[in-house]
């Protein structure tokens, strides 16, 4: 098993980090430029977390507080990236800001950070602490369930993102689970590896939005 889980981490890494880079690199409109970053964000945010994770399985040092820090800036990224899926669905769609969800998003983003830095969720000793689980999930479900809805919403209006929302759904169906109960099932941290698919998924669209751009570039 820790073989197979290491393996995947390690190509899940490399591939976000990389596909990010090259989004980067290669975009051409502030739409492909938040996708790249999105990408870059999730790989090196979740690097945090997994790196430790893999060297804990073949090392006998002592890896509790880089898991709890990692948890925590995992935490903290995860949450700029689906902020970040919202101003990409703006850009995508060519919809008009709506100033008060702008605002209500900001806020839900400020409130699960601040909820994440308070000593309460006991990162340095890797808490499992199940009200807390709760607690600072609660912004962050909100946020990730307004972003979902969105991209629900204009499915049939892009062909490329059409399954974006789905993504975003399973995502969480699969993270909540982990995120409040780990700690007392361990067997329900299973479910990080079909989230971490998930997030395949949405960089994979990245990439095939960036392609269809310049396929249709060409075309012209």
């Amino acid at each position: 098993m820790k073989y197979g889980e290491s393996a995947f981490d390690t190509l899940y890494l490399l591939f976000a980090i990389i596909s990010g880079c090259v989004i980067l690199a290669k975009a051409r409109c502030r739409a492909e430029r938040l996708m790249g970053a999105a990408a870059l964000i999730l790989g090196c945010g979740d690097a945090f977390h997994l790196v430790p994770r893999v060297l804990n399985y073949f090392s006998d040092a002592d890896f509790t507080a880089a898991l709890g820090i990692g948890k925590l800036v995992t935490s903290v990224t995860m949450t700029v990236f689906y902020l970040l899926m919202y101003y990409i669905f703006k850009e995508r769609f060519k919809v008009r800001e709506n100033r008060k969800l702008t605002a209500a998003l900001w806020a839900l983003t400020a409130a699960r950070i601040v909820l994440c830095l308070l000593p309460q969720n006991g990162w340095l000793e890797n808490s499992a602490d199940m009200t807390w689980g709760v607690i600072r999930n609660i912004p962050f479900v909100l946020l990730g369930a307004a972003v979902c809805a969105l991209y629900f919403q204009k499915r049939r209006e892009d062909a490329v993102f059409r399954p974006v929302w789905l993504y975003i759904l399973l995502s969480f169906l699969f993270y909540i689970p982990v995120a409040v109960g780990a700690g007392l099932v361990p067997m329900l941290g299973m479910l990080m590896l079909p989230k971490t698919v998930c997030y395949i998924l949405l960089i994979i669209t990245f990439l095939r939005a960036a392609a269809g751009r310049k396929t249709d570039a060409e075309k012209l």
